[in-house]
């Protein structure tokens, strides 16, 4: 008799012991991040092609931005060699053309770095996704005066840095 008395206390204990291994316990983990303002500028390069000393000639090219969306931004543009924003000039040698960048197709407005009455551009980023690029347009103009009639034929050119602030 004793055996059937063991046989069910022997389960008992089996149930037992299964039920405490499966005891669990939980807590939660924090999971973050920090989406640091950043911007990316790109910059297409302005020809003004052929000049014959006939008329004035204009050209544009276009800067694209994109910073961290809602990330306030400026961009401003160097003198180029001449280190003035009055006249920026290309070179060629020791020859010159007179020419300066704008903000509009105005040319009422050179566009700078916000000194010398100088103005700039700017926006709020839209993100850093290519589809979110917004660009701006710069108008550059080489005007028809006797500097740049009396100019020497050959190809003149000037380096204008881009700097985005944000």
């Amino acid at each position: 008799m004793r055996s059937m008395f063991l046989v069910p206390a022997a389960g008992i204990l089996l149930v037992a012991s299964a039920s405490a291994v499966a005891a669990t316990k939980q807590t939660t983990m924090g999971v973050s991040a920090n989406v640091a303002a950043n911007c990316v500028i790109a910059a297409e390069p302005l020809s003004f092609g052929s000049y014959d000393a006939s008329v004035d000639k204009s050209g544009s090219s276009d800067l694209t931005v994109r910073c961290s969306n809602g990330t306030p931004y400026t961009v401003k543009l160097s003198p180029g060699a001449t280190g003035s924003f009055s006249q920026r000039l290309l070179t060629s040698g020791s020859n010159s053309l007179e020419y300066n960048l704008y903000t509009s197709s105005a040319f009422s407005s050179v566009w700078g770095d916000g000194t010398s009455g100088t103005a700039t551009q700017g926006g709020f980023g839209a993100g850093l996704a290519v589809g979110s690029a917004i660009t701006h347009t710069v108008h550059g103009l080489l005007p028809n005066t006797d500097n740049n009639q009396n100019a020497p034929t050959g190809n003149y050119s000037d380096t204008i840095t881009v700097t985005v602030e944000y």
